[in-house]
């Protein structure tokens, strides 16, 4: 068991949160939740043990082993995917290095009968215990099965990590974590550069295999899928919930409720009592019933009510002028980058109207045609876009094409018309910013923030055909519900490259599959479409065998 032990963190005479508590049990999968900013990320690295609280501590057993996944990482690049990996062992194999050393040095000492002799023997017999009560391994075994559960094809474990991007090398840490079975495993963001398949063994790796779990995550099903317990930081405390993500969005309601009941409770009280105050303050005879009541309101404890959830908070886009019938028609399309094939000979066609995802394994081709709609990479084949269409696209780099020099609020009054300007601070309130926020400048913002204002730009632009590239990446859960909701009432084509299956659940009614240097399209939504690749899988398996 890890207790957190009335823990708090200060900055710069900031109170973030104070007197948290709570422990981790075994087999506890554990939600953290709670807005931007609310303080999850940094409790998740102090019980990691990278940051140090201001008040508090944190308690594990000594030999207790806590795994933690950054957002964000550094990495060195002097080795293969595969030697990266394995250094999960490490210590082991240092144990085992020590073990054979000492092991040499005993057959060749002839001192048997001196404390260094002995000393020795002591650390080899200690040693030894350690080693052989860790369960037998194949480490590279191991390796390789863990890796090809988050993507990797069996040719890539001898490539150098250098030839991998940022997500890929997100993989291979998670690897790292998951072969170390530790006891508890803290993720932060981990589906962000997942492709849906790896989301799924991640999910189910964790469920199955994995001792105690605690994450923060913006994939409801991912969340709601794993987790059976919910610890929500708010206003600088936390509710502990014995429940899964869903189940808490309810109990959090009935919380609110209450909490209102009594704000508004108190507020009628507080009222009558100022009110008598201010009728006889000068009045000789009632000196003291006034003094009592103001000693009264001294001592009020003023409830608190929890931020309040402006998911209801109605986005749409404006409209636009109908496009042709069909947006997109491609035919006997290849690209290739020198040798490698991304995909060959593909046609399809996108109708108006149409919402379709595009699905696949990463590095199968679904931004490359994205880019090829957009004319950005050439191309062999032909590819058409149809009369009329006007274009809003969302791509993975959409920040960095924001000019830096203005303000949050000038970003988006810049390009706002008619009534929603009179709701532009509503409109970033649902985005997460507020307050001193709006006036800061872009060049200050963090990744998430300008991806963020990225989308609201996209929001207010008029299109006809939206393709929106892993849009969902930097938004959390409320933020995703709003951009859901508004995609569901656009009347135009939509073309969604997402991982999130709670995001596409609902709102993308075709999907396109993107493997094996081809693109196969179904007609279902993207739950049918999982469960039908579960059942190829399943004849897959059984065709080998």
């Amino acid at each position: 068991m890890i207790s957190v032990d009335a823990v708090g963190v200060e900055f710069s005479g900031t109170t973030l949160f104070s007197n948290v508590t709570f422990n981790i049990n075994d087999n506890d999968r554990i939600a953290l939740m709670g807005k931007n900013g609310a303080g999850k990320s940094t409790l998740l690295k102090i019980i990691a043990g990278g940051n140090k609280p201001t008040l508090g501590k944190i308690s594990a057993p000594k030999d207790a082993v806590i795994a933690y996944l950054p957002q964000h990482l550094l990495t060195t690049d002097n080795c293969t995917v595969f030697e990266e990996a394995s250094k999960a062992f490490s210590k082991i194999m240092d144990m085992k290095k020590r073990m054979d050393a000492l092991t040499h040095e005993l057959e060749t000492r002839t001192d048997y009968e001196s404390d260094a002799y002995s000393k020795i023997i002591e650390e080899v017999s200690e040693l030894s215990e350690k080693y052989y009560s860790i369960e037998e391994i194949n480490f590279d075994a191991e390796v390789e099965k863990t890796l090809a559960g988050l993507g990797f094809l069996r040719s890539d474990l001898t490539r150098s990590t250098s030839e991998f991007s940022g997500g890929w090398r997100m993989r291979i840490e998670l690897a790292k974590i998951l072969l170390q079975k530790p006891d508890l495993i803290l993720l932060d963001e981990p589906t962000n550069h997942l492709d849906i398949e790896s989301v799924q063994w991640l999910e189910d790796f964790l469920k199955n295999s994995a001792k105690a779990v605690m994450v923060i995550s913006h994939d409801k099903t991912f969340v709601d899928n794993l987790t059976n317990r919910t610890i929500e930081i708010t206003r600088g405390r936390i509710y502990d919930y014995k429940t899964n993500y869903s189940h808490y969005l309810e109990l959090r309601k009935e919380r609110r409720e209450q909490q209102q009941k009594q704000f508004d409770d108190q507020a009628k009280q507080i009222a009558d009592i100022q009110q008598f105050i201010d009728r006889f303050k000068g009045t000789y005879s009632k000196t003291l019933q006034v003094q009592s009541r103001v000693k009264m309101l001294e001592k009020i404890e003023i409830v608190e009510v929890d931020e309040v959830d402006t998911s209801s908070l109605n986005l749409k886009f404006p409209p636009a002028p109908r496009s042709g019938n069909y947006p997109v028609i491609v035919d006997g399309m290849t690209k290739k980058y020198g040798d490698h094939t991304v995909f060959k000979d593909v046609s399809l066609t996108i109708a108006r109207g149409e919402k379709v995802a595009f699905i696949g394994k990463n590095g199968e081709g679904k931004s490359t045609l994205v880019k090829a709609i957009m004319g950005e990479i050439d191309f062999d084949g032909s590819l058409q876009v149809g009369h009329n269409s006007m274009i809003g696209y969302f791509a993975q780099n959409q920040a960095a094409l924001l000019d830096e020099n203005l303000t949050v609020f000038q970003t988006i009054d810049e390009i706002a018309h008619g009534d929603v300007r009179t709701k532009i601070k509503d409109l970033l309130g649902a985005f997460m910013f507020s307050g001193d926020t709006i006036e800061k400048k872009v060049k200050v913002l963090s990744g998430g923030e300008r991806t963020r204002l990225a989308m609201i730009k996209l929001l207010l632009q008029p299109v006809n055909l939206l393709i929106l590239d892993e849009p969902t990446n930097h938004l959390d859960i409320r933020t995703k519900d709003i951009l859901k909701d508004a995609l569901k009432a656009f009347e135009g084509t939509i073309i969604l490259v997402s991982h999130d299956r709670d995001f596409l659940d609902g709102l993308a009614t075709k999907v396109f599959e993107f493997g094996n240097q081809r693109i196969k399209e179904h007609f279902e939504d993207i739950n049918g479409f999982l469960r039908n690749k579960k059942l190829d899988n399943l004849k897959e398996v059984e065709r080998k065998a």
